[in-house]
């Protein structure tokens, strides 16, 4: 897919996701994670302008790394923010279940001006990201935050 169908599609997909159509993963927290282990980590830089962000990260799954773009949307105004995470990932089995739309609802609601944050995110496949990270700027939203990730191509 090349940017423009990506941008496209991620601007669709936040209208949908406004307007209740799709269908999210229940949102993540630790307890989900308990007893689990970490299978791979993440890395992300997304620049947020309104209510609507586009990024890249890099997925290390069994000693390769795999690269992806996101786009992503925040429940609310948005803003105009730069962010930077990594974490850790849980559940994932085959690579083929990491792309998608990642929730999460657990965020910080009003304006956002914080530096650092934590998120955690879940695609459709059970597969949960636990995120760290810095922010600079500021967004204003109502703690809801989606993720549609797609693997970039070799």
């Amino acid at each position: 897919m090349n940017r423009r169908a990506f941008a496209a599609a991620a601007v669709l997909g936040s209208l949908a996701v406004l307007s209740g159509c799709s269908v999210t993963p229940a949102v993540p927290t630790e307890q989900n994670i308990a007893g689990r282990r970490v299978v791979g980590t993440v890395t992300i830089a997304e620049n947020f302008l309104g209510g609507a962000g586009v990024g890249n990260g890099t997925l290390t799954f069994r000693g390769q790394s795999h690269p992806f773009r996101l786009a992503g949307t925040v429940v609310g105004p948005g803003g105009a923010a730069r962010i930077h995470a990594s974490g850790d990932v849980y559940g994932l089995t085959r690579i083929e279940d990491f792309p998608g739309v990642y929730t999460q609802g657990t965020g910080q609601r009003g304006f956002d001006t914080r530096r650092t944050d934590e998120l955690w995110l879940q695609n459709a496949a059970g597969v949960i990201m636990h995120l760290r990270g810095t922010q600079m700027g500021a967004t204003l939203g109502l703690g809801r935050d989606e993720l549609l990730i797609e693997m970039a191509p070799r």
